[in-house]
């Protein structure tokens, strides 16, 4: 089965591509398929992931599977929540958003308890009525400084317990406990179960 994934992000691509090969599925990235992303303009993860979904189904034909996932920083009430992506700006680099984040907690003392959200839809088609909804949350704290070179966007700054980033994880131990894990594990339950 071909999947359309609606991202861009080849971070989110290879984390998921591995989870999905057991269901003969085989994940195809928006951007190979020439789609542009769909405007993040909804105030909540479902109504984002909902909207991406549905237009690279429309757009590709395919069955299409999206997310929406932010870091939720409890001294920012919450935020960037689902502006993590641009947090800095509408163009802004991963780097550029995690020194906003780092800015904007630069009189927060420890510890800043934050954690990672992921919402994972599944629709069969563009104007599925059931769509398929899993979540994962990943509780954690944010760093006073980057460490790690694994992963992406805020994985540097965002402390896991053992002294440890998200970003100093091998994939499979990041896969065994993120948000995007849990979540992608709760989906394929779900197609499984099809």
């Amino acid at each position: 089965m071909k999947l359309v994934f609606a991202t861009h992000n080849l971070g989110k691509l290879r984390e998921l591509q591995a989870a999905f090969a057991p269901l003969n599925a085989t994940l195809i990235a928006q951007s190979t398929l020439g789609i542009e992303s769909a405007p993040e303009e909804d105030c909540t993860f479902i109504e984002n992931a909902l909207t991406k979904a549905r237009h690279a189904a429309l757009e590709s034909g395919l069955p299409a599977l999206a997310d929406d996932s932010g870091l939720l920083v409890d001294a920012l009430n919450g935020a960037p929540g689902v502006h993590s992506a641009r947090f800095a700006g509408l163009q802004a680099t991963d780097s550029e958003n995690r020194a906003a984040l780092l800015r904007a907690l630069a009189d927060t003392p420890e510890p800043r308890t934050a954690r990672f959200y992921c919402l994972l839809v599944f629709i069969r088609h563009a104007h599925d009525p059931r769509p398929l909804i899993s979540e994962g949350v990943w509780e954690g704290h944010i760093l006073t400084k980057e460490r790690g070179d694994q992963g992406f966007g805020y994985d540097p700054l965002f402390g896991v317990g053992g002294g440890r980033s998200a970003a100093e994880l091998r994939l499979a131990e990041k896969e065994a406990v993120s948000h995007r894990g849990q979540a992608v594990r709760g989906m394929l339950q779900l197609l499984r179960s099809l």
